[in-house]
């Protein structure tokens, strides 16, 4: 089975809730989306419609399971910058904890990987947070770690964490 995807949905109350419980999902299951678990809706609210106020220029690539629920995330971030137009970041690139393991992480990358090469992108940056084996996962997608500045992300006392990051070079 496989996700279907919506490009910029209708970002409606529902959607922005569905979201925002993906979210705060994806982190008390340990995903290194922005937060520490455990963390509530609440708290990731506010930094949700702050991403959610970005979109356009930004943009919202959504993944729902054959059954219709929500499944996967991500957020094409604009660098507002006419330099470095010729790319996108990848933020936020979430699976809900229930679907993890289905291989819709893959599905997700290769989708975010369609959308921009058809925008006729350059490359695709990703930022992630050390010590949890994820560029492994980016690395079967075809990302390469480019930089890393360590303990750049502290999780908690005594708990430093590097920050990576990954390019997927579309020029090829």
């Amino acid at each position: 089975m496989s996700l279907r995807f919506e490009l910029d949905p209708e970002l409606t109350p529902a959607l922005r809730e569905e979201i925002t419980g993906l979210w705060t999902d994806v982190s008390n299951a340990g995903g290194a989306v922005g937060f520490v678990p455990p963390v509530t809706a609440a708290e990731v609210r506010p930094v949700a419609d702050r991403q959610f106020a970005a979109l356009a220029p930004d943009r919202l690539l959504v993944g729902f399971e054959p059954g219709g629920r929500l499944a996967a995330v991500v957020f094409f971030e604009d660098m507002r910058f006419g330099l470095m137009d010729h790319w996108r970041l990848l933020k936020r690139v979430m699976v809900h904890p229930d679907f993890q393991g289905r291989g819709y992480g893959a599905e997700l990358l290769a989708e975010a990987e369609r959308v921009a090469r058809s925008w006729g992108l350059a490359g695709l940056r990703l930022t992630l947070r050390g010590g949890h084996g994820l560029e492994k996962f980016y690395g079967r997608s075809g990302y390469v770690e480019v930089g890393r500045v360590p303990g750049a992300i502290r999780v908690g006392p005594g708990d430093d964490r590097d920050d990576v990051t990954m390019w997927l070079d579309l020029r090829a």
